[in-house]
């Protein structure tokens, strides 16, 4: 395991058991062991990372005021 990982898993063990499960759930979507085979993108996913992926070839990225700005609205 990486340590990464071991971190993630560190703090996850300190929420809530709810919570816990709710991860677990996720993870284990993530990595196709959940009975449904591995996450399926949406159509509308599909689209949304295709678009993302060509914005990146032609180097579209937000600017740091940008980022800056969106992040100055979920700050407290």
């Amino acid at each position: 395991m990486t340590q990464l990982l071991e971190q993630a898993f560190e703090r996850v063990r300190a929420l809530p058991v709810e919570t816990q499960d709710e991860f677990a759930r996720v993870l284990l979507r993530l990595a196709g062991d959940d009975g449904e085979g591995v996450y399926q993108l949406t159509p509308e996913e599909e689209a949304d990372l295709i678009e993302a992926q060509a914005e990146m070839a032609r180097g579209e990225f937000a600017t740091a005021a940008e980022v800056e700005a969106v992040l100055s609205k979920y700050r407290a």
